[in-house]
């Protein structure tokens, strides 16, 4: 079980750098926090053996995150069943209990990074549907943070040959449509000109993406990776709305 520990590291130096908001800790706590489970090795309790007692869902989760950090510490070749069983302490008839195969732990791994993604985008609030927007962007960017070897399954295609099912293609554009819902009340709200809401969204997704990805990739010009993102993603928005529009009291104060 040395060789466990690592991967622990990992994980707990991550939440560390980025800390969870409060959506965030509520997901974890519902769904099986990493941080408790991974971090039992050594101690004669398991990854398995703790997620086991609260339920299903919080087994699949820890079985997820323990294959994400596999996949970004080791690449696909450590993506094994009988590797992350080593690492979750648990036999790998389990694991094909749970997923299949290793093709069903790809497509796991793919939807629940969109379905975090999501969570943390319905989770963004405002009293204002630009107010709002903006909070979806920094949800977007705490979460890629968060989750940033999920992020790379989702974005980067790291598992050669995967392809994903048309149910789990349909997963991975709800918070596109989320985005492009949130865009259609700015446009009511008379914030932006009229136009197709989900070209709008798009757009924003790609800016957000790109500061997001620079960041996680570690580019030495990404400085002050904060202000810039807000300042990308302003700028992104500011570019459809409605001329001579101006914000209420609450968001120009």
């Amino acid at each position: 079980m040395a060789h466990r520990q690592p991967i622990c590291n990992n994980v707990l130096d991550r939440e560390r750098r980025y800390p969870l908001s409060r959506y965030q800790r509520k997901a974890k706590l519902a769904g099986g926090n990493i941080r408790s489970t991974m971090s039992l090795a050594g101690s004669g309790v398991t990854p398995y053996t703790a997620a086991q007692a609260a339920g299903k869902a919080s087994l699949r989760r820890v079985f997820l995150d323990i294959a994400s950090v596999l996949l970004e510490q080791h690449g696909p070749e450590a993506l094994t069943m009988r590797r992350i069983a080593t690492e979750a302490g648990c036999s790998t008839s389990v694991l094909y209990t749970m997923f299949g195969g290793k093709a069903g732990i790809a497509e796991a791994l793919w939807r629940e990074g969109f379905e975090r993604l999501s969570a943390a985008l319905d989770a963004a609030a405002g009293d204002h549907p630009l107010e709002r927007l903006g909070a979806m962007g920094r949800a977007y960017r705490a979460n890629a943070l968060a989750n940033g070897s999920y992020y790379a399954i989702m974005f980067q295609r790291p598992i050669p040959g995967f392809e994903p099912s048309p149910e789990a293609y349909e997963v991975s554009l709800v918070p596109l449509r989320t985005l492009a819902n949130a865009v259609a009340e700015c446009s009511r709200a008379g914030v932006f000109r009229t136009e197709d809401p989900n070209y709008i969204a798009s757009v924003l997704w790609a800016a957000t993406h790109g500061a997001v990805s620079l960041e996680l990739a570690g580019y030495e010009g990404v400085v002050d990776a904060e202000r810039r993102f807000d300042d990308v993603c302003g700028a992104a928005a500011a570019w459809f709305m409605t001329p001579g529009w101006r914000p209420p009291d609450q968001l120009a104060g």
